[in-house]
């Protein structure tokens, strides 16, 4: 038989046996409910100081260098047609880079970057750059045109990271 502590009664006031005692209970609860504080706080400063930063991710976003920009002066200007009028196009351009090689490549072949981007915006629609669609398209197909000359001069083209038209009239 079992002794008093093991004894418990049902709601229906009949003695069950084996069960443990009330306060044995309450420990149980007591401690459960310790072990969920403590996680979910554990759990709450991992997310807060830790969580998904690595040591290398950290040092890379310390180490980023400031943008450097080039500026390619004089500003372009091309002749275009437009509806049987000669229009002129007068942009100024900005190259934008982190990297020091990437600079001197770019200022280096400067000829070769002034020639492409003329070849560019002298083939334009005077309909086609009217719209800001058509103006980021341009600025789009300038940017390559960059990568593509510090790619083929040995740079390293992805760290050509945006190309900005600082000035851009048309008449």
């Amino acid at each position: 038989m079992a002794t008093e502590a093991e004894q418990l009664e049902g709601a229906e006031g009949e003695v069950v046996e084996g069960a443990a005692p009330a306060g044995g209970k309450k420990k149980l609860i007591m401690i459960i409910a310790a072990v969920l504080v403590l996680g979910g706080g554990g759990a709450g400063a991992w997310f807060a100081f830790g969580g998904k930063h690595d040591g290398a991710a950290k040092k890379a976003e310390v180490e980023k260098l400031p943008p450097k920009y080039i500026n390619l002066d004089p500003p372009f200007v091309v002749n275009f047609q437009a509806e049987s009028a000669v229009r002129f196009l007068q942009v100024s351009v900005g190259i934008m880079t982190r990297d020091a090689a990437v600079e001197t490549v770019v200022k280096e072949n400067d000829p070769r970057v002034r020639n492409d981007l003329l070849l560019i915006l002298g083939g334009q629609n005077y309909a086609d750059v009217s719209s800001t669609e058509g103006k980021e398209t341009l600025r789009k197909r300038c940017l390559d045109a960059v990568r593509t000359i510090v790619k083929e001069m040995g740079g390293d083209d992805t760290k050509v990271e945006a190309l900005y038209f600082t000035s851009f009239v048309m008449q």
